[in-house]
């Protein structure tokens, strides 16, 4: 639900990230855009185009040898203040993190630690960020977001090997909410999920969206879904934006040709073999033209 003509929440510009190798290499060149209030903006393009690295940056979790070459990241606050995000300090950074800008990792099973349960990683969130909360507060807190994001409560006690990798990956998204942030990053959130848990967990990130009015960036390589789900998408190759623009433009009138080759890389469920995807209005949804 992209508010047009309101501030945005995220402001990226002119944005290059290089990895200091033997041969230095561009992962990143000279992104700029924006993100509003309550907008899902697809990041799409083929593994290796730069999207992850763009994600980290964003979130100052690049490590070395990558390092921002150029450019800015803007964070504006629902207060009305505005924070450069490269020149916050370690401090500051910590602070922002989760409670402002959240994160959900690629890999949800490498991205929960295997010997810590689930309460603990909730609440390890919240005895950072919310100091001054109680130990009771905090434990409703942890158990009221596992609700929301449709994992029992009861599964606080449990372990990361103890759930299914749907549960798992509810559970970081449940962990990236906690603080209620502005924006959430997520990096393929559903990758290596059959389609029934994948469908589930997209109704709940848009029934979420909806309720708290989070902007989110969602990270993927599969395009379809990015056209059910996003208002906008930005189509990356080779570490550039090439082309962003709303979904229903990019579905029916794309203008670069490697989107319009992305596009034609997913066939459709029915029609002839070789039908293009874009072969009527409910393509994406496995229906018949």
């Amino acid at each position: 639900m992209t508010l047009t003509g309101t501030r945005p929440v995220l402001t990226v510009d002119n944005l290059s990230v290089v990895y200091d190798v033997d041969k230095p290499v561009t992962a990143v060149k000279n992104v700029s855009l924006t993100l509003s209030p309550g907008e899902i903006l697809g990041l799409a393009g083929e593994s290796g185009c730069g999207k992850t690295t763009l994600a980290y940056a964003i979130n100052r979790l690049h490590k070395p040898p990558a390092r921002i070459d150029t450019g800015s990241v803007t964070f504006h606050d629902s207060d009305g203040t505005d924070s450069d995000l490269l020149a916050l300090g370690d401090e500051q950074l910590r602070a922002f993190r989760w409670s402002k800008l959240s994160m959900v990792f690629q890999g949800a099973m490498n991205a929960l630690n295997p010997v810590i349960s689930i309460h603990a990683q909730l609440d390890d969130v919240l005895k950072t960020h919310r100091p001054g909360m109680s130990k009771a507060d905090r434990r409703r807190l942890c158990a009221d977001v596992l609700e929301r994001v449709g994992v029992d409560s009861k599964r606080l006690s449990s372990f990361p090997h103890e759930l299914s990798g749907g549960m798992r990956q509810r559970v970081m998204i449940a962990m990236a909410l906690i603080l209620e942030p502005q924006v959430m990053i997520m990096d393929e959130p559903t990758t290596a999920l059959d389609v029934v848990v994948q469908r589930d967990i997209l109704r709940e990130i848009l029934r979420l969206r909806d309720e708290l009015n989070f902007a989110v960036i969602f990270i993927t390589h599969d395009l379809p879904l990015l056209l059910e789900i996003s208002d906008r998408i930005a189509i990356m190759l080779r570490g550039e934006i090439v082309e962003l623009a709303s979904s229903e433009r990019i579905y029916r009138e794309p203008e670069h040709a490697y989107t319009k080759k992305l596009l034609g890389s997913f066939p459709s469920l029915t029609g002839e073999r070789g039908d293009f995807i874009r072969t009527g209005d409910h393509a994406l949804r496995g229906e018949s033209k």
